[in-house]
């Protein structure tokens, strides 16, 4: 019988108590409650946020039955008379709520202190929502003799959802929060522990700047593995998921482990922390004996792709690498057009170097499922095509290169440059378009055989191998053809593949800005 996996469980409790798998993630728990005050933590969605508040919660509220064979069991019961202790704690779960009204924050704060007053027995205390608020805090340490939790999980939920739709209830969604989490500044003496998370730090957010005492851990390399499942955790408790997915796709354990790996590892939230998988796509695949894009197809990405068609940042460096110091990963500003710190923040950048000298890191998309899902999302407003129509193109073109037909396949692209429309308010052919059209094209072709496209100098701007064939691509804008065949041969592009069996071709292709299309084309076999 195949176990129970939490797939989109974020209840601590709901999970202990009905036999769902738990990867124990309570040393962090541990760590971070008895070694500080206020924490605030950074990671994308359904990356396991709201079940580490919950695990929180649970703990702070003494429920030792939960903890049973973790490994915070052992440590809390060292501590001897004060273990399992119980304190007052105010929960803000924000996920979900209506926040494009004027009065859909101040409903969701409010139902969570009706939620304490009533629990703890406390009289409603007529104020605003800031003195209602800190009132309840001091009434919970007078009544109970404990100092009070406070955990916030997803606290950029109500900014986020209007930051396109509606900036005026965005800005008042600001100021609300400015008000209200500001008590907590001056409350040291009432506060046991201060949690919040969300997956963006918005640096005009006065949360950040009032609660000077709450320590940012997103980029800490103690704390990098506290969302997401590591390369240990996999193997360690998921031995029967991966045999039976390794069954079902035919697949010898190692190799599923690396198909794993590629769809859905790869995530690394400081410079030398521990790399994670996406633990929502993770449990999908083995609950669906499938590796699909279970994470991607959950949210669409219209901000990301807004923002990165307004920058115009050329296709190949999300896949080759782009740079951004730690500051501007870690402080989101809604008018920064630079798309690097969202792309990062929301999972679809992952660090993947970091140069201590200039003290810069060096980002990348995380995977295969991140890579093709975002790069198919990209196909309406780069390519001009509906989703329907993508798939059926990339499919002829496979067909082609897979039976060695380089001709009729610079005849499909032809085809499909001509219908793309001239993009609104811009020149019939502008800078670096048409390489972006040409990346996103490749990238695609990637998803169902090996496409390796870099668009850079210095190695081939195209390798595509199938079963029987290797083709080495070269393009050029508005050049003699005989210029990219030679550049091909000059810089030695083929020479990896002299060895290989299957048959060679080289291709040089020309982009014309008059005609928005391929002017001209070459084709050599060999391998000299």
């Amino acid at each position: 019988m195949a176990r129970r996996l939490p797939i989109g469980k974020q209840n601590f409790k709901n999970i202990r108590e009905n036999g769902y798998v738990y990867v124990d993630k309570t040393r962090y728990v541990w760590d971070l409650a008895n070694s500080g005050l206020s924490y605030f933590l950074s990671r994308p969605r359904r990356f396991g946020k709201s079940l580490f508040i919950s695990t929180l919660e649970s703990y702070f509220s003494g429920e030792k039955e939960l903890f049973k064979g973790l490994y915070i069991e052992e440590k809390e019961n060292e501590k001897g008379g004060d273990a399992w202790a119980k304190y007052p704690i105010i929960s803000f779960y924000l996920s979900g709520g209506q926040y494009n009204t004027p009065e859909g924050l101040g409903i969701k704060l409010s139902q969570a202190l009706d939620v304490v007053e009533e629990k703890y027995g406390l009289k409603y205390y007529d104020s605003d929502l800031s003195g209602r608020f800190e009132n309840i805090i001091r009434k919970l340490y007078e009544k109970t003799g404990r100092q009070v939790v406070v955990l916030v999980d997803e606290y950029d939920k109500p900014l986020l959802s209007t930051m396109i739709s509606n900036t005026k209830q965005e800005e008042e969604n600001r100021q609300l929060y400015k008000g209200f989490f500001s008590v907590l500044k001056d409350m040291d003496g009432y506060l046991k522990f201060v949690f919040f998370t969300g997956v963006t730090k918005f640096s005009k957010v006065s949360i950040f700047s009032d609660l000077n005492q709450l320590s940012d851990i997103s980029m800490d390399d103690e704390y990098s593995g506290i969302c997401g499942i590591t390369e240990d955790e996999l193997e360690d408790n998921f031995g029967p998921e991966i045999e039976e997915l390794a069954h079902k796709q035919k697949l010898p354990h190692e190799e599923c482990l690396s198909e794993l790996a590629k769809m859905y590892d790869g995530y690394h939230f400081s410079a030398d922390g521990t790399g994670v998988y996406n633990p929502f796509s993770l449990l999908s695949a083995f609950h669906r004996r499938d590796f699909g894009s279970y994470w991607f197809e959950t949210g669409t990405p219209d901000i990301l792709i807004k923002k990165l068609n307004t920058s115009r940042m050329p296709l190949y460096k999300l896949s080759e690498g782009v740079v951004a110091t730690e500051s501007a990963l870690m402080n989101y500003r809604v008018d920064d057009p630079d798309p690097i710190p969202l792309f990062y923040q929301s999972g679809y950048l992952t660090i993947c170097d970091y140069d201590r000298e200039f003290r810069l890191y060096t980002l990348k998309l995380p995977n295969n499922e991140v890579k093709y899902g975002f790069f198919d999302s990209l196909v309406p407003s780069v390519l001009g095509q509906s989703e329907d129509e993508n798939p059926a193109s990339l499919r002829s073109m496979l067909m082609d290169l897979r039976a060695g037909k380089p001709d009729s396949f610079i005849t499909r692209i032809r085809s499909l440059f001509a219908s793309i429309p001239y993009p609104e308010g811009k020149s019939p052919v502008y800078e670096g378009e048409w390489s972006r059209q040409l990346y996103l094209i490749l990238s695609l072709m990637g998803a169902y055989t090996q496409c390796e496209v870099h668009m850079a100098t210095g190695r081939a701007d195209c390798v595509v191998k199938t079963a029987d064939y290797i083709y080495v691509f070269e393009f050029k804008l508005d050049a003699p053809v005989e210029d990219a065949m030679k550049q091909i041969d000059d810089k030695g592009y083929t020479i990896p593949y002299i060895a290989d069996s299957r048959k060679l071709y080289k291709v040089g292709v020309v982009f014309s800005t008059e005609k928005r299309n391929v002017a001209d084309y070459g084709v050599e076999e060999g391998k000299d």
